[in-house]
């Protein structure tokens, strides 16, 4: 409730004391019967009185200066954006970098793996609009730029609906082509290193073709992507539809869920309640994880910047995933034991960015050094554990649909 509101609400109980007092005093009862209630009830809007004092004097906490700083922008500067999976893990910082900016931002998201918390912060501010709308749906708007994140990334939720999945990253993704053909908007598809599969080549580079398994579980999301981009490339070719494309690496930071199965998330929780890390192989398999900040900055330079073909946005430094959990254990001061189980159908062997065009060509580079942005996650998860009770479970590489669960690695 406003300040306002509650100074009407209170008003109004003031009000109603005085009428039951004046009620009372025009009734001929005993003072001996009735001095008791008499008392309390004045007593009672004698304590109403000075709550409304107090609610006068506080501060306003609701309104503009309640928002996080938002820069002002003349209208001709200020952009029209769209952001599908606006309420998701990277999609929500991306949009807390947006509003700073000054622009007007509009997100869409179905909730599949999108949480409204993620974006709460926003609810009612003049330049932002929430939608609860599938991609897949037409859509008409007046948009400048479209930010076409939605779809689920973390094996055990894609692979829950693969199906779903496919038609977010193909249909979702025409969808989304044909709304920025129609208003001459520039698009931007965040597609994903999966592109590459288990790769032969490493680094990878953009020109890297890839070596996926188009029938295996994890296809779903491999091949969608990588036809996601097809897609953008015809319409650029085609329907000269104004095109950006980002291959985003492994990502950990705020507002990552605490059940979606990935590494970083499921070792900072098991390791935060000291119960035992989980790794899927030998641990001898490598990932390069990058904070979030730097991602929602580089798919930011790359839809504003000049390049139109697809741009790895990743943090080089790489770890092997056993290196990785002892990292964990030790920033978290967790007595866990490691435990190592079989490996997952197709996972990668290695997986480390070549950043040179986004240097190049964007001035791009992480700038959050990984055990810089893990002491903020751990921080974010200590967090979480405790509005959840001090104890959550971790889900396992096995399709799983979001939320929040009871399913044990």
């Amino acid at each position: 409730m406003s300040r306002s509101g509650v100074r009407y609400y209170v008003l109004g109980i003031a009000g109603f004391i005085g009428l039951a007092l004046l009620y009372l005093s025009l009734r001929n009862v005993t003072v001996g019967r009735h001095e008791d209630t008499l008392a309390e009830v004045r007593s009672f809007h004698d304590r109403i009185i000075k709550e409304l004092a107090t609610v006068k004097a506080a501060p306003s906490t609701v309104g503009v200066n309640s928002f996080p700083p938002v820069n002002k922008l003349d209208s001709d500067k200020r952009l029209r954006i769209l952001v599908t999976g606006g309420a998701g893990f990277v999609g929500s910082n991306l949009v807390d970098l947006l509003m700073s900016e000054g622009h007007d931002v509009t997100v869409l998201d179905n909730f599949f793996t999108g949480r409204k918390e993620n974006v709460a912060r926003w609810f009612n501010h003049p330049n932002f609009r929430l939608l609860m709308h599938d991609v897949v749906t037409p859509l008409y708007l007046e948009v400048d730029r479209i930010y076409h994140l939605a779809s689920p990334a973390s094996p055990p939720h894609y692979m829950y609906n693969p199906i779903k999945t496919i038609k977010t990253n193909t249909e979702g993704t025409m969808t989304m082509l044909g709304l920025a053909k129609r208003v001459k908007a520039r698009m931007l598809f965040t597609s994903t290193s999966e592109v590459y599969g288990d790769p032969k080549v490493h680094p990878q580079r953009e020109s890297y073709w890839g070596n996926v398994n188009p029938i295996g579980p994890r296809a779903c999301y491999d091949e969608a992507k990588r036809l996601g981009e097809t897609l953008m490339y015809a319409y650029q070719l085609q329907q000269n539809v104004d095109v950006r494309v980002v291959r985003i690496f492994n990502t950990f930071g705020p507002r990552m869920h605490p059940n979606d199965g990935r590494v970083v998330s499921n070792f900072i929780i098991q390791a935060l309640q000291n119960r035992t890390i989980t790794i899927y192989g030998s641990g001898k398999q490598t990932r390069s994880f990058q904070y979030v900040n730097d991602l929602v900055r580089g798919i930011r330079a790359v839809m504003d910047g000049n390049v139109s073909s697809p741009v790895n946005i990743g943090n080089p430094e790489e770890f092997t995933i056993a290196e990785f959990a002892e990292l964990i254990k030790e920033l978290t001061g967790s007595s866990s034991e490691i435990r190592f189980l079989p490996a997952s159908k197709d996972d990668p062997t290695q997986r480390r960015p070549d950043i040179t065009l986004a240097r190049t060509k964007l001035g791009w580079e992480p700038k959050t050094s990984v055990r810089e942005g893990l002491i903020r996650t751990i921080e974010y998860f200590r967090a979480q554990l405790k509005l959840s009770g001090g104890r959550i479970d971790t889900v396992g590489q096995k399709p799983v649909r979001p939320g929040f669960h009871n399913t044990k690695s």
